[in-house]
């Protein structure tokens, strides 16, 4: 039997077979472990390095640079934030001769192979340690090519978000590069030496923590505006001077007097002007002129929204506003939490054709995007600052840094992608079993402050090239992308009814019905071109798609999603299905035309679990309804035959010296569970005693009394031998995969045991 805890540390040991105690603690567990927390705001130049379609940063320098001369370099520096120690794989392709400096040491140098072959891709690993991580490159020109594509192997799962050196740019994102400089000519880098002599600058001493101006190199993107654009007022000199356009401009007071409870703001504009302190309108212009008010004001922090008009062609398009509180000033700050804006007060958006601005009470926020004025969402707009082409980017980061650059809470919160789906459906499951509105809503504004932001995230690819946030849902290219987190949306959709949603799930909708690769037969596949996984099926899939089909139907009336779901299961069953066992392969490789043969347990969890998912949504009428409750029952005399005596099933299915799994345990006591409560199951109580047996081998075995969820298999590729996913794919204590599928096992014994009316106790007023 494997062993991940002592008994005494089990959660077992601690409640017994208090169901609703245990459900309590996975869930207080990980909404404590996860608090909620909105995206990092960092300022971004888009004049600087952008990013491809695969995100890869993009340092294609000799368009940048069409004067280089030959020999001469050009260094790239970024930072990296690590929580905690992790290895990631880094793709390098070179235009020109590279090196990559990881950290001070030297882990890549191209070769000529790499150099001159266009499609050739490196692959370097680096160990990421916690605290931050210097990344250099240095490039050096050459007639066949200058520069290089940089960034994580799978970017929209693996996410590298690069933050700009030197203290000039602390907090900025994306990378500083240098100005292209012969290196013979260059004196030493040391700013604390004396010396003058010409040496070749070393990349790794470069000190990215310092003083730009200390390396003796001139740094891009720039800081500040040139002479010419210095003289011009802010809104012109980023917007230009466009008659009938209106821009809106953001900053808050911070009113720190107890004993006053107004302040005096006066200033002028160059034409109409409109002012809001805390959405209350407390200054209209009409025209050019100026104003002098004393408006009621909150203590502590205020709003201060001010909308700006150009009305004249010939006078420069400004506006002042200045606080008083009595005689003192009072100095307005950024009314977000921005990284990386040094000194700046005010954000601006626009601009906008006057008379059509978005609704003030629409913009004291971070989460919208603003439409300015066009058909396409390439030609809407979001928050900037008043320096050179510089955007405010929301990121999804795992940790929240403060100004000082020091970690904070990791979490989860805020990220789409599968596994979260999964346990962001058993929160909104073992919220609603133990009536727990706040686990309920806290689920739902997870999924709320991923759709909010889907519509800048579509525009925030179509400037930069990759998506800040939402990476996989706005790249859609897989099932695993959508299907799972979908699910999770619809399934929230009941407790909140967020109008984000609805569009979301109709763009899922139609990529999975109209657009998603299929075999000839119809059936779901990965075609994965130039991928591992190229030409392969997954039971991993049916997981993927049914289960938010099967809402899908549920909530728009669209039956041909139902009878999709009802049709691949008996499409997967014909490739996957091993029927001298009555279990899954886990994989179908259309290369080689044959299942691999090997029963991976969390892959036949899936399955299991998602045809209950389809058998509970099908009417009784259903022309599939009667073949699909035959298989559920094949599978399910399948699986219990090879239960451990723990409890728990092995990795490996059939295959009882690999390790003891708790995801696909927790999956098929789901199935069993659901087949006997909705009477699928022929033989009742042989699932009845299996399911509460599993229950108890999760509690005794793989939960400890913390809450912390052990014994999950980390994320899967597939392989032709059972070798592979005993010995590579090892546990990972409280994986994603598997937190949220104890809670949803959990809630589905407890609901089997009120079905048969056996009541094994009672805490807080509810059944258990």
């Amino acid at each position: 039997m494997t062993t991940y805890f002592d008994e005494p540390q089990s959660m077992y040991y601690r409640f017994g077979e208090d169901q609703s105690q245990v459900l309590k603690v996975l869930a207080e567990r990980y909404i404590g472990a996860n608090a909620q927390a909105d995206f990092v705001y960092r300022a971004f130049q888009r004049e600087g390095i952008l990013q491809t379609s695969s995100g890869l940063y993009d340092l294609n320098l000799g368009e940048r640079f069409p004067e280089v001369i030959k020999g001469q370099l050009v260094y790239a520096a970024g930072l990296v934030w690590g929580d905690e120690e992790r290895n990631l794989d880094v793709l390098l392709r070179c235009y020109g001769p590279v090196r990559f400096f990881f950290n001070g040491a030297l882990h890549y140098r191209s070769n000529v192979m790499d150099e001159l072959e266009p499609d050739s891709t490196v692959k370097v690993s680096i160990d990421i340690k916690p605290g931050w991580n210097t990344l250099v490159l240095e490039m050096k020109y050459t007639p066949a090519g200058f520069g290089c594509q940089f960034g994580s192997d799978e970017g929209k799962v693996r996410i590298l978000n690069v933050v700009a050196p030197f203290a000039e740019r602390a907090g900025q994102a994306g990378w500083a590069y240098s100005v292209p400089f012969t290196p013979e000519r260059q004196t030493t880098v040391n700013s604390h030496s004396s010396s003058a002599d010409a040496t070749i600058l070393v990349p790794e001493s470069l000190d990215v923590f310092g003083h730009e101006q200390d390396n003796g190199l001139q740094w891009l993107p720039r800081q500040a505006w040139n002479e010419q654009e210095q003289v011009l007022p802010p809104l012109e000199r980023m917007y230009g001077r466009s008659v009938h356009q209106s821009v809106y401009a953001w900053t808050r007071i911070n009113h720190t007097d107890p004993q006053s409870h107004s302040i005096r703001l006066h200033g002028q504009a160059s034409g109409s002007l409109h002012i809001w302190l805390q959405q209350q309108e407390v200054v209209r212009l009409e025209q050019a002129g100026s104003f002098d008010v004393t408006v009621p004001v909150h203590f502590g922090f205020n709003d201060l929204l001010v909308c700006s008009t150009c009305s004249d062609a010939d006078t420069p398009w400004q506006f002042t506003v200045q606080a008083h509180n009595k005689e003192q000033n009072v100095q307005p700050e950024l009314p977000w939490r921005i990284r990386g804006t040094g000194h700046e007060n005010w954000l601006y958006a626009g601009p906008f054709a006057s008379g059509a601005e978005p609704a003030p009470e629409w913009m004291n926020r971070m989460d919208r995007l603003y439409d300015g004025g066009g058909n396409s969402i390439a030609q809407h707009t979001y928050w900037r600052l008043d320096r050179p082409g510089t955007w405010i980017r929301p990121y999804y980061e795992n940790a929240m840094l403060s100004n000082k650059w020091t970690v904070g809470q990791v979490t989860n919160y805020g990220r789409w992608d599968y596994p979260l789906g999964v346990t962001i459906y058993g929160l909104l499951q073992a919220g609603d079993y133990l009536n727990r509105p706040d686990i309920v809503r806290y689920a739902a504004e997870h999924v709320q402050s991923c759709t909010r932001m889907y519509d800048y995230s579509l525009w925030d690819r179509e400037q930069y090239g990759f998506p800040a946030i939402n990476q996989q849902l706005v790249m859609l290219k897989m099932l695993d992308n959508c299907g799972s987190f979908g699910s999770a949306m619809l399934q929230a959709y009941g407790a909140c009814e967020e109008p984000t949603f609805l569009p979301i799930a109709e763009r899922i909708a139609d990529f999975i019905l109209t657009r998603l690769e299929r075999q000839p037969d119809g059936a779901f596949y990965r075609k994965c071109i130039g991928e591992y996984a190229a030409n392969t099926m997954w039971a991993d899939d049916l997981y993927m798609s049914t289960p938010f089909l099967v809402r899908y139907a549920r909530l728009t009336g669209r039956t041909e999603a139902l009878d999709e779901a009802a049709r691949q299961f008996l499409l997967f069953r014909k490739y996957l299905y091993m029927p001298e066992q009555q279990i899954m392969s886990h994989v179908y490789d259309f290369k080689y035309n044959q299942a691999t043969q090997v029963p991976w347990g969390r892959g036949n969890g899936w399955t299991l679990f998602s045809l209950s998912e389809v058998l509970e949504a099908l009417p009784k009428n259903h022309a599939q309804r009667g073949e699909l409750i035959a298989f559920f029952n094949d599978l399910c005399a399948g699986y219990v035959a090879l239960q451990a005596d723990s409890g728990l099933w092995h990795q490996v299915l059939n295959e009882p010296d690999t390790y003891e799994e708790a995801s696909c345990t927790a999956m098929f006591a789901y199935g069993f569970a659901r087949g006997v409560r909705f009477g699928w199951l022929h033989d009742p109580g042989i699932y009845t005693a299996a399911a509460q047996k599993a229950w108890n081998g999760l509690t005794r075995h793989a939960i400890d009394r913390q809450g912390n969820v052990h014994g999950v298999c980390s994320g899967s590729r597939y392989a032709f031998t059972p070798e592979y996913y005993d010995r590579d794919l090892r546990t990972v204590t409280n994986d994603n995969h598997g937190i949220g599928i104890m809670m949803l096992a959990g809630t589905e014994v407890a609901r089997m045991k009120q079905h048969l009316g056996q009541t094994i106790g009672v805490s807080d007023g509810i059944l258990s």
